[in-house]
């Protein structure tokens, strides 16, 4: 596990197999390695190399206790991508990783050659501001919520209805949350970072091709806000993971490589221009083609 220096601070990371670089960022207190057991295999299969990374805020990273902000965050990423000789590289981002790699696009576009961009969002709703506020209130509160609720509660925020449905593996997930629970004081400088204002319009100045996966049951970042962000990136295609929460990656591993693998092994989608101004994404071997402004409901679903 190289730990090096990158935008003054030691940042860790890992490389997995050789090939072309595909750079995976987490998302809010989740470390390098929950790529490990499903997307590193799949992806070195594919023929790349995967390359992970423990942001600033997670051990053995630098915690960085006086704070930092996205611009930082994005700084790392381009960072390690300058260190490693491996731009320009492909990038994926899951939840805050999401929006980090978005603002890395848009500051460092030269470092990017495509991007999947995972239960993102592009601004905070008040529903999305109100959780990182009461997460926030909590973590302050010095209170630590016993590990067997905290793991509850996870479940309910993080699984899809089946998941919660199914007792055999509803338990597996509980014990997983048990011992894994995260105590939100220690990524306190994480928790504020998805508070941000609507950049939506900001992402028209996008021009990597990039693929949004929205997960059906997300109630941390619903599908309605990452489709907003497809929207917004002229060419971008969207598809809805069915049967799955904010953990869809985890839930069902397999949708979710082999939209990864396809889009990042497949000709790209061309944006089409068309008379009356609108743009249209043509299919070329990826997950899902969808017309650019497109009612809310037409996507289809891999």
């Amino acid at each position: 596990m190289p730990v090096v220096r990158i935008n003054g601070i030691q940042l860790n990371y890992e490389e997995h197999g050789a090939g072309d670089p595909v750079v995976m960022v987490t998302g809010t207190g989740a470390p390098g390695r929950m790529w490990r057991t499903h997307q590193v295999p799949a992806l070195k299969a594919a023929g790349f190399k995967v390359i992970t990374v423990d942001n600033r805020g997670i051990p053995p990273s630098d915690p960085c206790a006086e704070g930092f902000t996205l611009d930082d965050m994005a700084a790392d990423i381009a960072g390690l991508i300058e260190h490693l000789g491996a731009g320009p590289c492909r990038v994926v981002g899951f939840s805050l990783g999401g929006i980090i790699v978005q603002e890395l696009i848009l500051a460092r576009p030269e470092l990017v050659r495509s991007a999947v961009l995972m239960a993102t969002s592009g601004r905070a709703d008040t529903f999305a501001t109100a959780q990182a506020i009461a997460e926030m209130d909590l973590a302050d509160s010095g209170v630590k919520l016993p590990p067997r609720y905290a793991a509850y509660v996870n479940a309910l925020q993080s699984l899809s209805p089946q998941t919660l449905a199914d007792e055999q593996r509803l338990r597996d997930w509980l014990d997983i949350f048990e011992i894994s629970a995260v105590d939100l004081a220690s990524v306190r400088g994480q928790l504020g970072l998805q508070l941000i204002p609507n950049r939506l319009p900001a992402y028209a100045a996008i021009r990597c091709p990039c693929l949004v996966l929205g997960f059906e049951h997300d109630l941390i970042v619903r599908p309605q806000l990452t489709r907003e962000v497809a929207d917004a990136i002229p060419g971008a295609r969207y598809t809805e993971i069915p049967g799955c929460g904010h953990y869809g990656y985890l839930e069902k591993p397999a949708a979710v490589n082999a939209a990864l693998v396809d889009f990042f092994t497949a000709p790209l989608a061309a944006a089409v221009a068309v008379p009356g101004g609108e743009r249209v994404r043509v299919r070329a071997g990826g997950p899902v083609a969808i017309p650019v402004g497109g009612p809310a409901g037409a996507e289809s679903r891999s």
